[in-house]
């Protein structure tokens, strides 16, 4: 009966469930088709590679070496006695500064001592002699001068009036005016020779009193007294001579101002100028001080392949010492504000650089690039690139031109360079 009313008066039950089925197949399928048009979009996204990059920017760039070397000084002496003698005093010891001129030993000299008395002794006696070949001379001049009168006064009286006075007064009258004559020849003569004798006595005192004020023992040039070799009462021998008994009285080294002498490699020769800033760094002090090129040797040792270079650095505060370890900084090349890159973006392959660029499509470009100044992590672009331009830093092996990527800006760590030699 139910069944009977089921058909006359509606729908079967099993075409109700039937429906039902219909409806949940197509829910299944649109879900389906939904997640598999999610997961397509997925693939699609992931193909897309995210490459880092960073631009082609301007900044300054420079190529330093480092070469490390011991400081020592501007000058550095040992000072010697220029005559033999006995230590009479020291004024000096370890550690005295001094300055240019100042007395730093007095020597007892007595042998010098005894000659500057006999040289001045020699002087008054000289003098004296000059005084007697004086007077001898006015003398001789003045009998010159009455026997020249007479003889002319007869002379004349002879040639005006002849006979009255007789030619043998005249002839001897002439005779003792040409003797006189003779005679203050001879006394200038010997003036003169009197007084070269007083001028080599004269030098002779000089040059023992020359020899003498080498007992008063100074200082050449301005600095510190860092060994004393001799005490009071010691003998020192002159230092002129090849003896091996010579030893000095003390050794001075100017402190301030020093030289850091460095070998400079071969391939950095061409860098080196006169007059180049060079910074200067002393580890145990943990300080830098500025220096300059102030020499080089022009010339490349064939057993080392360097050349000799001196840095001159100032010492006013007098806080460098000899012996001090030391770095110099010397600065290669440098240029302001050109175009760079880093490093981690160039590509070298044989003889060919290049760098990959992503463009403005956003796909990768292999681009030829030119370098000039290299430092430790930059390059100077000469060509193949513009200001602004992205070039890829990440991982490049797995990159090919043309692919499709996308870029990130990176941030790049900076290096410095410290080439040690």
């Amino acid at each position: 009966m139910n069944e009977t009313s089921n058909r006359s008066g509606g729908i079967p039950t099993r075409g109700i469930r039937f429906s039902k089925l219909i409806l949940l197949a197509s829910l299944v399928a649109l879900v389906v088709e939904f997640v598999a048009c999610s997961g397509s979009g997925s693939r699609v996204q992931a193909s897309t590679i995210t490459v880092g990059v960073t631009k082609v920017v301007r900044k300054s760039l420079g190529r330093q070496i480092t070469l490390s070397s011991e400081l020592v000084p501007f000058q550095e002496i040992d000072v010697y006695a220029k005559e033999s003698g006995y230590v009479k005093k020291l004024l000096v010891d370890y550690g005295t500064r001094v300055k240019a001129g100042q007395v730093m030993a007095i020597l007892e000299i007595p042998e010098l001592e005894a000659q500057l008395q006999e040289d001045q002794a020699e002087i008054r006696n000289a003098i004296n002699q000059v005084s007697r070949a004086q007077h001898e001379l006015y003398r001789y001049q003045a009998q010159y001068k009455a026997l020249h009168l007479r003889y002319t006064r007869l002379n004349e009286v002879s040639e005006s009036q002849p006979g009255i006075v007789a030619q043998q007064e005249v002839d001897d009258a002439q005779g003792k005016d040409v003797a006189a004559s003779s005679q203050v020849d001879a006394g200038q003569a010997a003036f003169e020779a009197s007084q070269s004798q007083l001028s080599v006595t004269k030098a002779k005192l000089v040059h023992d009193q020359s020899l003498f004020d080498y007992s008063r023992i100074t200082a050449p040039f301005s600095g510190i007294v860092t060994e004393r070799y001799a005490n009071l009462g010691t003998l020192v021998q002159a230092g002129t001579g090849s003896s091996t008994q010579a030893i000095p009285i003390v050794r001075l080294s100017q402190d301030d101002l020093f030289r850091l002498v460095i070998p400079v490699p071969e391939s950095y020769v061409r860098y080196i100028r006169v007059g180049d800033h060079v910074d200067v760094r002393v580890p145990s002090l943990n300080r830098t001080f500025p220096g300059k090129v102030a020499r080089f040797s022009v010339d490349v040792k064939e057993e080392t392949r360097t050349m000799h270079t001196e840095v001159d650095v100032s010492n006013n505060d007098r806080v460098l010492m000899p012996g001090l370890y030391a770095d110099a900084d010397l600065t290669l090349e440098h240029k302001e504000d050109i175009p760079s890159v880093p490093l981690q973006a160039v590509n070298h392959e044989g003889d060919k650089t290049t760098v990959f660029v992503v463009n403005a499509n956003s796909e990768i470009e292999d681009r030829p690039v030119s370098l000039g100044i290299q430092t430790a992590s930059d390059a100077e672009v000469v060509a193949g690139l513009s200001e602004g331009e992205l070039v890829v830093v990440s991982d490049r092996s797995a990159l090919k031109p043309g692919e499709k990527v996308h870029p990130q800006v990176v941030p790049i760590m900076q290096y410095h360079e410290s080439n040690q030699e």
